[in-house]
């Protein structure tokens, strides 16, 4: 194993021959260096993707700030190096390292990746690879680092079953901890420790998932007949763990060494979400909603920005608009920050004109653009997505908006919804040239329209998970109806995604356990960087899927019958699956459910936390305190196999 010193000295000669070599050199301002030896423990937390987006991952930048607070403990970063530095590295035989110590990843007892999307799959199994650790968990032993996995892929953690000792499902804050100290305590107290009795021991935690533990049965025709653990005292079912009360944000962001995507502080105002769309995990899995109060937020955010000189400040939540107390927080975040140099977003604002008050509100500190997500451009469409906004009030909003000044609007919309005809693509292109035209006449012909067009994939722990993905024919034809008429006018921008990857992240995201030898021998044939059109190998995956017997439109093309056992089903976001069914079904008839702060649908948080809430009141949770008895309707679903 290499030494630091002399990764240092390989890195010498390499870094002038790759891409931006401030990726690979580590000592950020406000980055955290600890004494290596006095720790007792050594964790890495690694993002799978380049520098670049993984430095600002609000997540990791919680867990390393949590654990460097620990005096027996130390955290360090590591990223997936661009190909070009890869290919360095394996010339040079340098060990992926994190970026403080330049200690091998192989050097440190945890190794936790963030998973935030399944692209990031083959880029996991290629930092394993990178770091000198064997890929498939069963061929590890104990001399190897304990690889853990959180985020929100996490929901469904089968795909990756092969490859992770152990998954942190749900928040990981207080969980993370957990883990350290056992595995702290079978380091330092058993020397002889056998790795399987520190897996069992974190199969122990709850919130903590083990798959080496769990064996998944399948009926003939391939789905799911059950997974069922094999060693005695595993829990059947894995809860995901949350924290009662946010925890104080971290003040201290790390300072980048070249430009990446987020240059900015970011304070999380709220955590969790109820109004309900149905295609949105997030939403699903994040409750309950807890806030964080006024000045709190505040007195962060000034915190963060004198100590990093960021010129931009997000109040990051997955609703803006929801936060009770949003009046008050931009009316102190105005009063804070007068005159000084900074831009404020408010992202995932709701539309409708309290939004545009709310930033007109920050306009000396506001940017140029205004994002909106409508998500579907007709209403009948918002209504089987359950994010129901009248056109008019879109148009109104819009139209206030470039009157107040703003010159570019965003609107977010996706494609391949269930139910969804051409009719309803048609839509998006006739609503984006009503914003326009409404647009012109109050701000005249300098205003801008982007239409960011996503396609809708179908995740896990939602009422929509029981929907076919659209096809790769359906999708072109949607995309072309939308550039043939949309791309006529100079004032509007089209964005898409292409199929190809929605596809990808639609066999990933409702995979079960067979596709974890998919996963590997598309990485084994070259696969890495999904996301990146510059790095991707498509080719990799059609020839993988072959080569295991299994059919690609299996895991997306396929509607799920009713009462199909899910590859997820052993792990719960704690809302239950009938309740997903009965949001599901009633999606079928175009009805909606109201923000559930104003009425409990039963959908199963307040029980599973009925005993964190009651020990923890006050702590910012917005959720009923009485169901309504007549919005809990149970629905029995067949069960197969019993």
């Amino acid at each position: 194993m290499l030494t630091p010193e002399q990764i240092e000295t390989k890195l010498d000669r390499i870094l002038l021959k790759v891409q931006k070599p401030g990726r690979y050199v580590g000592g950020e301002l406000n980055s955290t260096v600890k004494n290596w030896d006095k720790a007792q423990t050594k964790v890495a937390f690694v993002f799978p993707d380049i520098y670049d987006i993984g430095v600002s991952n609000v997540g990791l930048k919680i867990l390393y700030d949590q654990i460097n607070q620990r005096e027996d403990a130390l955290a360090e970063r590591a990223y997936a190096p661009w190909v070009d530095m890869e290919a360095l590295m394996r010339e040079h035989e340098i060990p992926l390292y994190s970026l403080e110590s330049k200690q091998p990843l192989a050097c440190f007892d945890i190794i936790g990746f963030t998973l935030p999307y399944e692209t990031l799959y083959t880029n996991a199994l290629n930092i394993l690879d990178l770091a000198g650790i064997p890929v498939r968990s069963a061929d590890r032993n104990e001399n190897h680092p304990i690889i853990i996995a959180g985020g929100h892929s996490a929901t469904n953690p089968e795909p990756m079953h092969a490859f992770i000792d152990a998954f942190a499902i749900g928040e990981g804050e207080e969980v993370i901890h957990d883990i350290v100290n056992v595995v702290q305590k079978y380091k330092k107290s058993n020397i002889q420790f056998k790795r399987e009795e520190l897996l069992l021991a974190l199969s122990q935690i709850p919130g903590v998932y083990v798959p080496k533990f769990y064996n998944t049965e399948y009926f003939e025709d391939g789905t799911v007949a059950h997974t069922l653990p094999t060693t005695p005292g595993v829990p059947k079912v894995v809860n995901k763990r949350i924290v009662a009360k946010l925890l104080p944000p971290p003040l201290k962001f790390i300072v980048p060494n070249i430009e990446v995507i987020h240059n900015r502080v970011s304070v999380e105002i709220m955590r969790g979400c109820t109004r309900g769309c149905r295609f949105c995990q997030a939403g699903m899995i994040t409750r309950p909603v807890r806030e964080r109060s006024v000045q709190e937020i505040v007195d962060a955010a000034d915190e963060a920005v004198r100590s990093t000189g960021f010129e931009e400040l997000a109040l990051m939540s997955l609703s803006s608009s929801d936060y009770t107390y949003i009046n008050e927080l931009v009316d102190a975040i105005s009063k804070r920050f007068e005159g000084r140099k900074l831009s404020v977003n408010l992202p995932s604002l709701r539309i409708e004109s309290v939004s545009v008050d709310l930033m007109n509100k920050l306009k000396q500190h506001r940017s140029a653009g205004f994002t909106l997500a409508p998500e579907a451009a007709s209403e009948r469409m918002r209504r089987i997505i359950n994010k129901f906004i009248p056109d008019e009030d879109i148009i109104n909003t819009t139209r206030d908006i470039y009157s107040r000044g703003w010159t570019t609007i965003k609107l977010y919309f996706m494609i391949g919804h269930p139910s969804e005809t051409l009719e309803d693509v048609q839509a998006i292109v006739d609503l984006c040239r009503r914003v326009i035209d409404e647009g012109r006449k109050v701000a005249g012909w300098r205003i801008k329209l982007h239409a960011g067009v996503s396609t809708f994939v179908p995740k896990p722990q939602t009422p929509f998970q029981w929907v076919a993905c659209d096809t790769r024919e359906n999708i072109l034809e949607k995309q072309a109806l939308l550039k043939r008429q949309l791309l006529k006018d100079k004032s509007i921008k089209l964005s898409w995604t292409k199929p190809e990857d929605s596809l990808l992240e639609a066999w990933l995201s409702r995979g079960d356990r067979r596709m974890s030898e998919v996963i590997y021998t598309a990485w084994k044939n070259g696969a890495k960087f999904d996301a990146w059109d510059e790095a991707k190998k498509q080719e990799a995956w059609l020839p993988a899927f072959e080569e295991h017997g299994l059919d690609p439109a299996f895991y997306t093309h396929r509607q799920r019958r009713t009462d199909e056992v899910f590859p997820w089903e052993h792990i719960t976001a704690a809302v239950r699956k009938n309740f997903l069914f009965q949001d599901f079904r009633q999606s079928l008839e175009g009805q909606i459910r109201v923000d559930c702060r104003l009425n409990c649908f039963a959908c199963g948080i307040l029980p599973t936390f009925a005993n964190l809430r009651r020990e923890n009141p006050g702590e910012g949770w917005k959720c009923p305190d009485v169901k309504s008895p007549s919005q809990k309707i149970e629905i029995e679903l067949p069960v197969v196999g019993d």
